[in-house]
């Protein structure tokens, strides 16, 4: 088995839908209460739900925390473009 990401590390943890805390964020590129576009060692990352705001934030440790009801996860491939919803969506537009 090849490892794609060799060295990069990230974890989420889903607590009843309510609390999500992410390691391994390099920026936050966009956000509102309903979509936040985070950059990470992974790639770019997708949360959407509602009432969604940040909780804490430091990026010198790659880390944040988003409390609202979240709905999906998703990661954007590189080179693709959103579904038009997002930040990405409206400026490709």
């Amino acid at each position: 088995m090849v490892e794609l990401n060799k060295g990069k590390h990230q974890e989420l943890h889903l607590m009843n839908r309510k609390l999500l805390e992410i390691s391994g964020v390099l920026n936050v590129e966009s956000f509102d209460s309903e979509e936040f576009l985070l950059q990470t060692e992974l790639g770019h990352l997708t949360i959407r739900g509602q009432n969604l705001h940040i909780k804490n934030l430091n990026l010198e440790q790659g880390l944040v925390s988003i409390e609202g009801l979240v709905h999906t996860l998703s990661y954007l491939e590189p080179g693709s473009q959103s579904s038009g919803k997002g930040l990405l969506g409206k400026l490709f537009r």
